[in-house]
């Protein structure tokens, strides 16, 4: 039986696009009014009338928000930290710290809570959009019903921009083809530049979208900071060129200080020997700092090391020049992000715009990375290598460290350090460690007090209905013909100028892969699941944290009814806003993208790069290439197709007159396949690579040419990476090269008719998700 085809362009047909015209679901469109004048036979005779565009009451503040990524609590200098981040210090300074504020543990989520004011699972973003299963908390599909900051900003006469990363689009929706609805430009921001899928981007080779399309490959030596930078300054200048009296908003998401952690050499070298007395000294000292400021209370004391964390003193001189290596990488990786985000922050001062500009800034959506193992990550070495041996790695690498031939996160140590005073990290929703991140609004118009400090209850679903506070707009009951679910954030606006006024934001639920925790008026529960292990088995803890706020005091058993009383309002809350069914990545799922259940995918030269996470070989299904071309003879080279990049992919090419296939493992390891033939013939030709993957983790290779047998090999190990950082291009390899005989790009130099993906069938595929 014939398996389906997909074309790209043939995503949606033309009676589905009708339904969703008249549905209303272009976010970007409001229904056109009704004609004003009158209509003569002349135009003498015609009272003439223009639909009236909405615009910002005179004098509306531009809007700037922030959004860094996987930073703790202790690891800014504005918070404490021993990191110089002097824009966010002055910010800080002449704006307000709010030392109480809560992103949701991880990184969707909070993208997602944040642009809508509302709760993570009741806009559908439990999770990740690669871990979407069919329930509405953790399907991935933002509901038109819940408007975004920028829909509703765009619709109040501002212009809209965002750059960075995004990571909120259903991976079925992320194909050349769209639906574009629920991408950055589909949910009210005009204009776009960044990466829409992923948690990472390489700093070094960052893979970008111009809205919908790929940008071309840029081999400028930029990073991706100043390339962000780059752009937000150049959309505000042509802003205020073509509309100066209109405001704007403007959404910076760095992918910064989210691994890989790759910066210049001058910035990590300033940190030269400023971190060799180690994490533990780090919490000592930062602790300080932040009592001298005001960020935690006087009698806070550092709480013990996360379970795992060694001693500094216990380990040996490599590894400590090795962790501090690491660690010397991560702050120069900060302070660059921080002098990028001044230059955007320089140029809206120089344009007169700043003191009419509000500027809120979360420093993290999470807690600091539990994702670098107890060791650090210099590269990817592939899973379940022993802890010895990925140390010795390390150590071998460490030169590697910080540059365009790294992939590093840092150590748990350092990661436990940066969160001080708070235990644990991100992904544990059960924790301050994971949810309690720096909070900065500076806004010149609005703040009397400069450099003050604020200690009201915050989340950071809170941060658009404060803004909306702020520019004097109300949350529509209606947008773009859509009736509007309500905002369930609260604004802080009301102790932007009184710093003793009361919480309003009394009652909040967290939920990530499983660990939980509900707060309310000073009180939290929470339970740190185990994976695997039966909900109702986990062990919950009770914390005053109004007394106790960095949660060293456990008082379940001394207080059973008021843990009773918590555990029933989390589950309430649970089921309010679609918590429910918990999960914790050992459920079998199929991963959602649109090429599930398709068995042959058509790709065409000249269509856009298919993101990697949401193409064809993001499921591991055995598969065939079958290259449709036109061959001129031996002259004929290049890629005919290829998946991601150096660290890590496959490459399909024609070079020295034979057909080659290259698979990169992504632990350094790349196996080879080449054809016999010393000759390709001419003229009209179909080459062909078949992978046929086997159950102990490897798999074989044979290559094809007009179905005759020229070539084969096996591959010893095969990759479960679910995430490059490079997609799938037709005709060319992109940014870094798979194979190591040739530079990118590579294009092939005759005529590529098609390229087709054979998939086994798709009950044969490895379903999940890491």
């Amino acid at each position: 039986m014939m398996g389906k085809i997909y074309r790209p362009w043939n995503k949606l047909s033309l009676g589905a696009l009708a339904v969703l015209a008249a549905s209303g679901v272009h976010a970007q469109y409001a229904p056109t009014p009704a004609y004003q004048g009158k209509i003569g036979k002349t135009v003498a005779e015609t009272q003439q009338s223009w639909p009236e565009k909405k615009k910002a009451a005179k004098g509306s503040p531009n809007v700037v928000w922030i959004l860094l990524d996987d930073i703790g609590y202790g690891a800014i200098s504005t918070f404490g930290g021993l990191i110089n981040t002097p824009t966010l210090d002055s910010l800080a300074n002449n704006g307000l710290r709010y030392t109480n504020f809560h992103t949701t543990a991880i990184c969707a989520p909070t993208r997602a809570s944040l642009l809508t004011g509302r709760n993570q699972h009741s806009v559908h973003m439990g999770l990740f959009p690669e871990t979407a299963i069919g329930t509405p908390g953790y399907d991935a599909i933002i509901p038109l019903e819940k408007g975004t900051i920028a829909e509703i900003l765009k619709d109040n006469g501002y212009n809209t921009f965002a750059l960075g990363k995004w990571h909120i689009t259903p991976l079925a929706d992320l194909t050349p083809a769209g639906p574009f609805n629920r991408w950055p430009t589909g949910r009210g921001f005009e204009q776009f530049y960044g990466f829409p899928s992923r948690g990472s981007i390489d700093q070094w080779h960052p893979e970008l979208w111009e809205g919908t399309h790929r940008e071309p490959d840029r081999q400028d030596g930029k990073h991706f900071n100043e390339l962000i930078a780059d752009r937000a300054i150049s959309y505000l200048a042509s802003q205020k060129s073509g509309s100066p009296d209109k405001p704007f908003f403007l959404y910076v998401a760095t992918g910064a200080g989210h691994s890989p952690h790759q910066v210049a050499k001058k910035w990590s070298d300033k940190y030269k020997g400023k971190f060799d007395a180690g994490w533990d000294a780090y919490r000592e000292q930062v602790l300080a700092n932040q009592i001298r400021l005001g960020v935690v209370p006087k009698t806070a004391k550092v709480p013990p090391r996360n379970p795992g964390v060694k001693e500094w003193s216990s380990l040996g001189a490599d590894e400590k020049k090795l962790y501090a290596r690491f660690m010397e990488t991560y702050a120069g990786f900060l302070e660059q992000t921080d002098y990028e985000i001044g230059r955007v922050i320089n140029h809206i001062r120089e344009t007169g715009e700043l003191d009419n500009t509000i500027v809120i800034v979360s420093v993290g959506d999470n807690g600091a990375s539990k994702e670098g193992t107890f060791v650090g990550t210099v590269n990817n070495f592939g899973t379940g290598i022993p802890e010895e041996e990925r140390l010795k790695k390390n150590i071998e690498q460490i030169d590697l460290i910080g540059t365009e031939f790294s992939k590093v996160n840092y150590p748990l140590g350092w990661a436990a350090a940066t969160n001080v005073p708070f235990r644990h990290w991100k992904q544990d929703a059960n924790s301050e460690g994971g949810t309690h991140n720096p909070l900065i609004v500076f806004y010149p118009k609005g703040i009397k007090e400069k450099g003050g400090i604020r200690n009201q209850y915050g989340h950071v679903s809170d941060i658009l209905p404060t803004t909306l506070e702020l520019l004097n707009i109300k949350a529509p009951a209606v947008l773009n013909g859509i009736k509007q679910d309500p905002i369930e954030g609260t604004s802080l606006a009301y102790s932007l100028n009184d710093a003793g006024a009361k919480s309003r934001h009394t009652v909040q639920y967290y939920e990530i892969r499983g660990s939980r925790s509900i707060y309310k008026d000073g009180w939290k529960a929470g339970s740190l699941h185990v994976k695997g292990q039966d909900f109702e088995k986990d062990k919950w803890e009770l914390y005053n944290v109004n007394e106790d706020f960095n949660e060293t005091n456990d008082l379940a058993a001394s207080n059973p009814g008021k843990l009773k009383e918590l555990k029933a309002l989390f589950d309430s809350e649970a089921l309010k806003y679609n918590v429910y069914p918990l999960k914790d990545g050992t459920e079998p799922f199929t991963l959602p993208t649109a090429y599930n259940h398709v068995d042959r995918v058509v790709l065409y030269p000249g269509q856009s790069t298919i993101i990697d996470i949401a193409s064809p070989f993001a499921l591991k299904r055995s598969f065939s290439i079958i290259a449709d071309v036109e061959l001129s003879g031996v002259q004929a080279e290049g890629v005919l197709l290829s998946r991601g990049g150096a660290a890590g992919g496959l490459s399909f090419f024609i070079q020295n007159q034979k057909l080659h296939f290259t698979y990169a493992v992504g632990d350094g390891n790349k196996y080879v396949v080449s054809s016999a033939n010393a000759t390709l013939p001419a003229g009209k030709a179909e080459l062909k690579a078949s992978v046929q993957y086997d159950q102990n983790g490897g798999g074989a290779v044979t290559l094809y040419v007009n179905n005759s047998k020229v070539g084969e090999g096996t591959l010893p190990k095969t990759s479960d990476a679910l995430y490059l950082h490079e997609g799938v291009n037709v005709g060319f390899d992109d940014l870094t090269p798979v194979g190591d005989t040739y530079k990118v790009p590579f294009a092939f130099t005759d005529k590529i008719r098609k390229v087709t993906i054979d998939l086994a069938p798709a009950q044969q595929a490895h379903l999940g998700a890491k």
